[in-house]
Protein backbone atom coordinates (compact mmCIF):
# COMPACT_ATOMS: atom_id res chain seq x y z
CA UNK A 1 0.00 0.00 0.00
CA UNK A 2 1.63 3.56 -1.00
CA UNK A 3 0.89 7.02 0.45
CA UNK A 4 0.69 8.96 -2.77
CA UNK A 5 -0.13 12.36 -0.92
CA UNK A 6 1.96 15.89 -0.56
CA UNK A 7 3.49 14.80 -3.71
CA UNK A 8 4.39 17.56 -6.47
CA UNK A 9 2.18 19.74 -8.06
CA UNK A 10 3.77 18.55 -11.41
CA UNK A 11 3.75 14.74 -10.25
CA UNK A 12 -0.04 15.05 -8.79
CA UNK A 13 -0.99 16.60 -12.70
CA UNK A 14 1.00 13.45 -13.96
CA UNK A 15 -1.13 11.21 -11.98
CA UNK A 16 -3.74 12.41 -13.20
CA UNK A 17 -3.19 12.54 -16.69
CA UNK A 18 -2.14 9.00 -16.35
CA UNK A 19 -4.89 8.02 -14.45
CA UNK A 20 -7.62 9.70 -17.32
CA UNK A 21 -5.25 7.90 -19.93
CA UNK A 22 -6.33 4.67 -18.46
CA UNK A 23 -9.69 5.43 -18.24
CA UNK A 24 -10.33 6.21 -21.68
CA UNK A 25 -8.62 2.73 -22.97
CA UNK A 26 -10.76 0.84 -20.48
CA UNK A 27 -8.09 -0.08 -18.68
CA UNK A 28 -8.90 1.63 -14.82
CA UNK A 29 -6.84 -0.61 -12.23
CA UNK A 30 -9.66 0.96 -9.50
CA UNK A 31 -6.63 1.85 -6.94
CA UNK A 32 -7.12 1.91 -2.99
CA UNK A 33 -10.54 0.65 -2.61
CA UNK A 34 -9.11 -2.89 -0.86
CA UNK A 35 -10.09 -3.54 2.81
CA UNK A 36 -6.29 -3.11 3.62
CA UNK A 37 -6.55 0.65 2.33
CA UNK A 38 -10.21 1.01 3.82
CA UNK A 39 -8.80 0.46 7.30
CA UNK A 40 -5.63 2.63 6.67
CA UNK A 41 -7.83 5.29 5.83
CA UNK A 42 -9.26 5.53 9.68
CA UNK A 43 -5.76 7.15 10.59
CA UNK A 44 -6.45 10.44 8.17
CA UNK A 45 -6.51 11.41 4.46
CA UNK A 46 -3.96 12.43 2.43
CA UNK A 47 -4.96 13.01 -1.02
CA UNK A 48 -2.53 14.30 -3.86
CA UNK A 49 -4.79 16.49 -5.87
CA UNK A 50 -8.06 19.07 -5.57
CA UNK A 51 -10.52 18.52 -8.00
CA UNK A 52 -13.06 21.40 -8.15
CA UNK A 53 -15.54 20.05 -10.77
CA UNK A 54 -19.56 20.85 -11.71
CA UNK A 55 -22.23 18.47 -9.32
CA UNK A 56 -23.15 16.72 -12.88
CA UNK A 57 -23.96 13.38 -12.46
CA UNK A 58 -21.76 12.50 -15.46
CA UNK A 59 -18.47 13.95 -14.09
CA UNK A 60 -16.88 11.83 -11.12
CA UNK A 61 -13.49 12.53 -10.84
CA UNK A 62 -12.39 9.74 -9.45
CA UNK A 63 -13.56 7.10 -11.83
CA UNK A 64 -12.38 9.94 -14.55
CA UNK A 65 -9.11 9.97 -13.02
CA UNK A 66 -8.94 6.32 -12.01
CA UNK A 67 -8.30 7.00 -8.24
CA UNK A 68 -9.68 5.76 -5.26
CA UNK A 69 -10.77 6.31 -2.02
CA UNK A 70 -8.64 9.52 -0.20
CA UNK A 71 -6.91 10.46 -3.20
CA UNK A 72 -8.79 13.58 -4.30
CA UNK A 73 -10.24 16.46 -2.34
CA UNK A 74 -13.02 16.25 -4.68
CA UNK A 75 -15.62 19.74 -3.86
CA UNK A 76 -18.82 19.94 -6.36
CA UNK A 77 -20.82 22.53 -7.26
CA UNK A 78 -23.45 23.72 -10.44
CA UNK A 79 -20.86 25.03 -12.68
CA UNK A 80 -17.90 24.86 -10.97
CA UNK A 81 -17.81 28.07 -9.25
CA UNK A 82 -15.72 29.04 -6.32
CA UNK A 83 -17.34 31.40 -3.67
CA UNK A 84 -16.72 31.70 -0.08
CA UNK A 85 -17.64 27.65 0.93
CA UNK A 86 -16.10 26.45 -2.11
CA UNK A 87 -12.69 28.41 -1.84
CA UNK A 88 -12.41 27.35 2.40
CA UNK A 89 -12.64 23.78 1.07
CA UNK A 90 -10.00 24.62 -1.51
CA UNK A 91 -7.80 26.27 1.16
CA UNK A 92 -8.62 23.58 3.78
CA UNK A 93 -6.70 21.20 1.82
CA UNK A 94 -4.08 23.01 0.29
CA UNK A 95 -3.21 24.31 3.84
CA UNK A 96 -4.13 21.46 6.41
CA UNK A 97 -3.74 18.50 4.35
CA UNK A 98 -0.65 19.56 2.43
CA UNK A 99 -2.04 19.10 -1.39
CA UNK A 100 -0.02 21.15 -3.96
CA UNK A 101 -2.20 20.58 -6.98
CA UNK A 102 -5.70 21.89 -7.36
CA UNK A 103 -7.99 21.21 -11.13
CA UNK A 104 -11.00 23.15 -11.79
CA UNK A 105 -12.76 20.51 -14.20
CA UNK A 106 -15.27 22.27 -16.29
CA UNK A 107 -17.32 19.65 -18.44
CA UNK A 108 -19.05 18.97 -22.23
CA UNK A 109 -22.47 19.98 -22.27
CA UNK A 110 -22.45 21.51 -18.86
CA UNK A 111 -26.36 22.24 -17.62
CA UNK A 112 -25.45 25.45 -15.27
CA UNK A 113 -23.32 26.60 -18.39
CA UNK A 114 -25.76 26.34 -20.77
CA UNK A 115 -28.43 28.24 -18.55
CA UNK A 116 -26.42 31.19 -17.68
CA UNK A 117 -26.42 31.51 -21.65
CA UNK A 118 -30.41 31.66 -21.61
CA UNK A 119 -33.14 33.75 -19.99
CA UNK A 120 -31.98 36.20 -17.94
CA UNK A 121 -34.73 35.13 -15.20
CA UNK A 122 -33.47 32.21 -13.06
CA UNK A 123 -35.75 31.34 -9.89
CA UNK A 124 -34.64 30.11 -6.51
CA UNK A 125 -30.99 30.05 -6.02
CA UNK A 126 -29.70 29.00 -8.96
CA UNK A 127 -29.40 32.78 -9.95
CA UNK A 128 -26.66 33.20 -8.05
CA UNK A 129 -24.56 30.59 -9.35
CA UNK A 130 -25.53 31.73 -13.10
CA UNK A 131 -24.39 35.22 -12.37
CA UNK A 132 -21.26 33.74 -11.88
CA UNK A 133 -20.92 31.86 -14.98
CA UNK A 134 -22.01 34.80 -16.98
CA UNK A 135 -18.68 36.68 -17.43
CA UNK A 136 -17.47 33.09 -19.24
CA UNK A 137 -20.52 33.66 -21.47
CA UNK A 138 -19.68 37.09 -22.56
CA UNK A 139 -16.16 36.44 -23.04
CA UNK A 140 -17.35 33.18 -25.77
CA UNK A 141 -19.50 35.56 -27.71
CA UNK A 142 -16.72 36.90 -29.18
CA UNK A 143 -15.15 33.60 -30.05
CA UNK A 144 -15.19 31.12 -32.79
CA UNK A 145 -15.83 27.77 -32.52
CA UNK A 146 -19.43 26.79 -30.14
CA UNK A 147 -20.66 28.90 -27.82
CA UNK A 148 -21.16 26.55 -24.49
CA UNK A 149 -18.19 24.80 -25.18
CA UNK A 150 -16.10 27.88 -24.97
CA UNK A 151 -17.68 29.42 -22.13
CA UNK A 152 -17.43 25.99 -20.32
CA UNK A 153 -13.60 26.46 -21.02
CA UNK A 154 -13.33 29.92 -20.07
CA UNK A 155 -15.51 29.94 -16.94
CA UNK A 156 -13.16 27.40 -15.77
CA UNK A 157 -10.30 29.74 -16.51
CA UNK A 158 -11.67 32.06 -14.90
CA UNK A 159 -12.39 30.32 -11.56
CA UNK A 160 -8.82 28.85 -11.61
CA UNK A 161 -7.57 32.25 -11.78
CA UNK A 162 -9.71 33.57 -9.09
CA UNK A 163 -8.65 30.64 -6.85
CA UNK A 164 -4.89 31.43 -7.95
CA UNK A 165 -5.44 35.31 -6.86
CA UNK A 166 -7.24 34.57 -3.28
CA UNK A 167 -5.99 36.30 -0.74
CA UNK A 168 -5.03 35.35 2.16
CA UNK A 169 -4.17 31.90 1.53
CA UNK A 170 -3.80 30.89 -1.98
CA UNK A 171 -2.28 33.33 -3.86
CA UNK A 172 0.93 33.46 -1.17
CA UNK A 173 1.37 29.63 -1.80
CA UNK A 174 0.84 29.49 -5.54
CA UNK A 175 4.01 32.57 -5.65
CA UNK A 176 6.31 30.42 -3.92
CA UNK A 177 5.72 28.06 -6.86
CA UNK A 178 4.81 24.87 -4.88
CA UNK A 179 1.35 24.95 -5.17
CA UNK A 180 -0.58 25.57 -8.52
CA UNK A 181 -3.97 25.97 -10.06
CA UNK A 182 -5.07 24.45 -13.55
CA UNK A 183 -8.13 24.65 -15.48
CA UNK A 184 -9.27 21.54 -17.74
CA UNK A 185 -12.07 20.70 -19.55
CA UNK A 186 -14.15 16.86 -19.57
CA UNK A 187 -15.32 15.85 -22.70
CA UNK A 188 -18.04 13.35 -22.43
CA UNK A 189 -18.12 11.97 -25.30
CA UNK A 190 -14.51 11.17 -25.50
CA UNK A 191 -13.56 10.71 -21.73
CA UNK A 192 -10.87 13.32 -22.09
CA UNK A 193 -9.91 15.33 -20.09
CA UNK A 194 -7.90 18.75 -21.83
CA UNK A 195 -5.71 21.08 -19.68
CA UNK A 196 -6.35 24.73 -20.57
Amino acid sequence: MTKIANVSADKALELLIEGNKRFIENHSQHPHEDQEWRIKLKEGQHPFAVILTCADSRVAPEIVFDQGLGDLFVVRVAGNVAKEKVLGSIEYAVANLGVNLVMVLGHEKCGAVHAAIGSDVHPGHIGIILENIKPAVYMAQGQEGDLLTNAVKNNAKIVAGFVRESQPVMAPLVEEGGVKVVPAYYSIAQNQVELL
